[in-house]
């Protein structure tokens, strides 16, 4: 999972796409990077770290023109090196940089075709590269820099690769491309505000960043479809792959989104808190004389579903972990090691809370369940008399393949085992999960009644279809012991 942001403007864009990148910093904590573009020169500044850490006031003093795009990277595929931050640059045809967020599932296949047959080269193990050189060979075919002829090559992209991909490119010549995969799986937004001067337009990840920057929300682009936005202001649109059946990623309502942001016109914030509703009602069924004292959230994603929770249950909610902001998500540490011994760094409980009570903790998922355990022992060590755990999520099954870096199957905790055996592991005296209809209900909400989303980590169903041996590939790039291999190599 990564963030995204594109801006074309009337004035200087850096500074707006850095502050962009501020509110997108949940997204990715591995690296930043900005492109700008200045007629003719394409400037491009990135690095590891955090974005007040890539970034200072020379580079962005550097980084000039009216057009330009940014990216936050949570990695997925390929290394943890510094070649891995984006965005991508290849000077041929024209000079193009592309960000990219999501995971395509057919990058071997492409890397092949890529060298092979559109004689490109390919420097590093992202199929974010990959994908920068499929639409830059695309473009060029089309022997002419037009929207049009950036039209003709997201069709080409989205013929060829498959997967999850939002994208924004700036291409020296015309502006900013922008375009979704065609089940629109992985997020993309467009932006608009008026200024004396003309249009301005930026397309990003999340709402949030249109917020931050005083631009209009217009809408989400749709899935498969391809938007220009010429360096004058001009703004293209275009349907650019036949219709698929539309499934937004269900995780990013759970986990992954800001609660301020709006996804698919539904509201994360009120996503979150429906969530919470229908686990309510299931506890009540479950357990209709529960003994719970206090429900307490899990910092901090899982506020808005506890407090509805309590809400439904009647019983006092309140905040039992004091988190020190300083310490990144947890779920997006590069290994199993860092994530172990940030939670203890991360949380704090407040004893008061938990001496001599029954208390449900409330968490949005369990993926590893480590944290759980931890956290789950926290509260008994503060005084709580029983510790109940509840998931705004159902269990986690299956990895995710489309951009979020859910280990391999042997390392999710729920998988190739029953919620009891579950429970036992994480050490609670009961152990509840959101049913996935439920979930889907309350994402979609009473304005879009059965809506369909990607819900793979939990089904195990892949709108995209994966190809034989693909899990076995996927071990190798995300396991836990892969990625420390990797790291010790660099």
């Amino acid at each position: 999972m990564c963030g995204i942001i594109g801006i074309v403007a009337t004035t200087e864009v850096a500074t707006a796409l850095y502050d962009g990148l501020t509110v997108l910093q949940h997204r990715g904590q591995d690296a930043a990077g900005i492109a700008t573009v200045n007629g003719t020169q394409l400037r491009v500044h990135k690095g590891n770290g955090l974005v007040r850490d890539v970034f200072d006031a020379k580079t962005m003093r550097l980084l000039e023109g009216r057009v330009g795009i940014a990216h936050c990277r949570y990695p997925t595929a390929g290394s943890e090196g510094s070649d891995e931050a984006q965005p991508f640059y290849v000077n041929s045809p024209y000079g193009i940089a592309l960000a990219h967020n999501g995971n395509l599932v057919n990058t071997d296949m492409l890397r092949r075709e890529v060298f092979e047959q559109d004689r490109r080269n390919i420097n590093t193990q992202s199929d974010s590269e990959v994908l920068l050189n499929v639409f830059a060979h695309e473009l060029d075919k089309r022997r002419t820099l037009t929207p049009e002829a950036a039209f003709q090559a997201i069709d080409g992209v989205n013929r060829r690769a498959k997967g999850g991909f939002a994208v924004v490119a700036a291409v020296l010549g015309l502006g900013l491309v922008a375009f979704r995969d065609p089940h629109g799986i992985r997020p993309l937004v467009l932006g608009k505000r008026s200024t004396d001067a003309g249009n301005e337009y930026a397309v990003t990840s999340e709402s949030v960043a249109l917020d931050i920057l005083g631009f209009e929300r217009v809408r989400d682009i749709a899935p498969g479809e391809g938007v220009v936005i010429t360096a004058r202001g001009e703004l293209h649109v275009r349907q650019c792959a036949e219709p698929a059946e539309h499934a937004p990623c269900i995780f990013e309502y759970v986990y992954f989104a800001r609660p301020d942001s709006m996804i698919e016109n539904i509201s994360v914030h009120k996503a979150r808190m429906r969530m919470g509703v229908t686990l309510g009602e299931k506890i009540l069924r479950l357990r209709p004389d529960h003994d719970i004292d206090t429900v307490i959230p899990i910092p901090d994603t899982s506020r808005d579903a506890a407090l509805e929770i309590a809400n439904v249950l009647g019983v006092k909610y309140r905040e039992g972990f004091i988190k020190n902001r300083y310490v990144g998500r947890t779920f997006i540490m590069p290994g199993q090691g860092e994530r172990v011994k940030s939670v203890k760094r991360k949380l704090n409980p407040i004893p008061l809370e938990f001496r001599n009570r029954v208390v449900l903790l409330v968490d949005d998922s369990i993926v590893r369940g480590t944290t759980s355990q931890q956290i789950v022992q926290m509260a008994r060590d503060a005084g709580a008399r029983k510790v109940y755990l509840a998931s705004a999520a159902p269990p986690v099954r299956h990895p995710n393949i489309y951009g979020i870096d859910m280990p391999t199957p042997e390392e999710l905790i729920a998988h190739g085992r029953t919620e009891d055996e579950i429970e036992r592991m994480i050490g609670c005296d009961w152990l509840v999960y959101q049913d996935l209809s439920d979930l889907e209900t309350a994402v979609a909400g009473p304005k879009f009644p059965g809506m369909k989303f990607d819900s793979s980590c939990f089904s195990g169903e892949y709108v995209t279809g994966v190809e034989p041996g693909y899990f076995e590939g996927l071990k190798q790039l995300r396991s836990d012991d892969a990625k420390r291999q990797r790291r010790l190599a660099l």
